[in-house]
């Protein structure tokens, strides 16, 4: 279960068009270096896991493997969605302290 001040945040990235989904357009954001934050659902399969701890690690960026698919997908308003890069550096701060067990701003 992801923390629903994160699906929340995801969802506003989302109205702001501020995330990429899906394996293949997250990966091409990242190498244009547009991902802040890389989440990757927990029911993802290990392949793909894996795929994204090692781009993460690539690329030096922050991963959370948390929520279900079912979960990150409702909050950008799609289906079926296992991956989601975040590219607004403020969201993806945020989301990541919220994740680390700080509290929103606000």
């Amino acid at each position: 279960m992801i923390n629903k001040k994160i699906i929340g945040l995801i969802g506003l990235a989302a109205k702001a068009r501020n995330i990429s989904y899906g394996a293949d357009s997250v990966e091409i954001q990242v190498k244009k270096k547009k991902v802040y934050l890389i989440i990757v659902a927990q029911d993802a399969s290990d392949r793909t896991k894996e795929k994204f701890k090692n781009i993460s690690e690539k690329y030096k960026i922050p991963l959370i493997i948390g929520g279900k698919i079912e979960e990150l997908s409702k909050a950008i308003g799609k289906s079926n969605k296992a991956i989601l890069g975040v590219e607004n550096l403020n969201l993806s701060k945020e989301i990541q302290k919220i994740n680390n067990g700080g509290e929103v701003i606000g």
